[in-house]
């Protein structure tokens, strides 16, 4: 009995890796002061789902929230900046994410990946960082969300009425100087 509880002692502390992961990223970092950590629900695109069609109702119904995490660059946190910017760069290395799109600039570069596949989209990452203003994460998470149903967010947005209300705290952040 001893060796059957030993041996399941040894299995679960194996199966708690501390691996680093974006979500776990986000959260240790959201509590230091350079960075602003935000959760916006689908809420903040208040929409009048009478006016949509079927397809654009399913695409909303499948989005839940997005998760936001801005690093805000200045003259005392170089330093800082660029480890932090390592330490994504090394969690989005992992096979979990799938490159979209990536863009690349002088001083700046943006990437569109995303957790799932063909047929159902987990999690879609937004990641941008600009040398000289900082860098921004934005994981839009949702349920049995669908590539083909991605397009049909673009025409949501054009028939919402953003509530700014909710982008407060982000705009007031990477505002201030």
């Amino acid at each position: 009995m001893k060796k059957l509880i030993g041996f399941a002692l040894v299995v679960v502390m194996m199966s708690c890796k501390d691996e680093p992961s974006l979500q776990k990223y986000f959260v240790k970092s959201g509590e230091k002061k350079d960075f602003m950590a935000m959760d916006i629900s689908s809420s903040i695109l208040n929409v009048n789902e009478s006016k949509l069609s079927d397809s654009e109702k399913k695409a909303l119904a499948s989005f839940d929230k997005v998760n936001v995490l801005a690093f805000k660059k200045d003259d005392k946190n170089n330093a800082q900046y660029s480890k932090e910017v390592k330490e994504v760069k090394e969690i989005l290395k992992d096979t979990t994410f799938q490159p979209l799109i990536k863009l690349n600039g002088v001083g700046h570069n943006a990437s569109i990946m995303l957790v799932g596949d063909d047929k159902e989209i987990d999690e879609l990452i937004l990641f941008g960082n600009q040398k000289d203003l900082g860098f921004t994460v934005i994981r839009v998470l949702g349920n049995d969300m669908k590539p083909e149903n991605a397009m049909q967010f673009f025409s949501i947005l054009q028939k919402s009425n953003i509530d700014m209300e909710q982008l407060k705290p982000i705009l007031n952040f990477v505002n201030k100087k």
